[in-house]
């Protein structure tokens, strides 16, 4: 077969994309303000089933605003996985708060829930789960030790948009909840992001951090150091218009991982599975070699064959800037070394697929 070129992901736009953009044009409301930014606010929160969500400028500021929202600060300490992108643990330190990182589980690759309550001192304020490629945490243990130790609950679910645990939506179990909108994601506005909460308090708090700190019922008066964290209606009519393909767009990624499962079955290659009673929205498929030092001779012949792929997240205390304690996650630096991503985006067939699957095959392991 011919050497194909495969990305590792690329958006698709074949809904109402353009033409809810050229009614924004039309318009002329192209910036913070204008309809699509509450229809999009109000369908993603339907969507969930919560009460209130907000459109930010990107997933990082998110996390950011529901820091900020949550009142985190200098003095206090949040438990993230150190398996995750660096985003969630940048934003714990915007706020001067202090990360600690937990190991993650061999089988679903997510935060390790024994490790968490290992990590739990007087000055934890908040735990940040990370429902990691698209597969969900064990919400029941961690609301549970959320609850028992008096914890605020943070989802990260850049990667998790559609994802289930236990016949309930990702994004409905915490006190809050952030979204990505990043071109790679399920759904895309190109750059964006969304924040969720079922809290009142905390949704009125997103809004006036998110706005600058402009006062409710004074123009032009400011009470809070706030932030320019607004999406803009053109991205919020790209938003909706993909919301409106999400269903679409889950079932083709569910298939695709399907496939990859088929096609390296009886292979010492791992693929990421559904551990337990759970829905995988499969933002990446990725796998395992068998060895660290196999990962990266495969990836190059991948590429020689015109197949991108990416490694796995490196786990963020291992970089340098948050490894002034030495420290040892063993799980999560083995699924660091020996991940890598493959091709998952919709509209990937199933004979690109076969190819890519095959050419894995190809590749000589010593």
């Amino acid at each position: 077969m011919a050497i194909r070129n495969i990305p590792v992901y690329q958006p698709s736009l074949t809904g109402n994309e353009k033409k809810y953009v050229i009614d924004c044009l039309d318009s002329t409301w192209i910036s913070s303000k204008g309809k699509y930014i509450n229809e999009f606010e109000h369908k993603f929160a339907n969507y969930l089933g919560a009460h209130n969500a907000v459109t930010v400028s990107n997933g990082t500021v998110a996390l950011h605003l529901a820091m900020v929202a949550l009142g985190i600060g200098p003095e206090d300490e949040v438990i993230v996985p150190t398996l995750t992108y660096i985003a969630s643990v940048n934003a714990i330190v915007y706020e001067g708060a202090t990360p600690v990182f937990v190991d993650s589980e061999a089988d679903s690759w997510q935060m390790d829930p024994e490790d968490v309550i290992r990590k739990i001192t007087p000055k934890t304020k908040a735990i940040l789960c990370v429902h990691l490629y698209g597969h969900p945490c064990d919400m029941d243990r961690l609301t549970a030790i959320a609850n028992e130790h008096g914890l605020f609950l943070i989802e990260d679910c850049a990667e998790a948009i559609g994802t289930q645990y236990k016949g309930r939506l990702v994004g409905s179990f915490g006190d809050i909840a952030t979204f990505s909108f990043y071109g790679n994601k399920t759904i895309t506005t190109g750059e964006g992001g969304m924040v969720v909460t079922n809290n009142e308090t905390l949704h009125d708090r997103c809004l006036h951090f998110r706005g600058q700190g402009l006062a409710k019922y004074r123009q032009y008066w400011h009470d809070v150091i706030g932030y320019n964290y607004r999406m803009t209606n053109i991205c919020a009519a790209i938003g909706l218009a993909q919301l409106e393909q999400l269903d679409h767009f889950l079932s083709q990624k569910q298939q695709i991982a399907a496939w990859y499962a088929e096609g390296l079955e009886g292979t010492s290659y791992e693929t990421h599975r559904a551990i337990g009673d759970v829905v995988h929205s499969y933002w990446m498929c990725s796998i395992l070699v068998k060895r660290s030092e196999d990962r990266d001779g495969l990836r190059d012949h991948l590429q020689e064959h015109g197949i991108e792929t990416r490694p796995l997240f490196y786990p963020v205390h291992t970089m340098p800037m948050y490894s002034h304690k030495y420290a040892r996650h063993k799980t999560a630096e083995d699924l660091g070394w020996r991940g890598m991503n493959v091709p998952s985006y919709p509209g990937l067939s199933r004979e690109e697929v076969q190819y890519i699957t095959d050419t894995i095959k190809s590749y000589p392991i010593q």
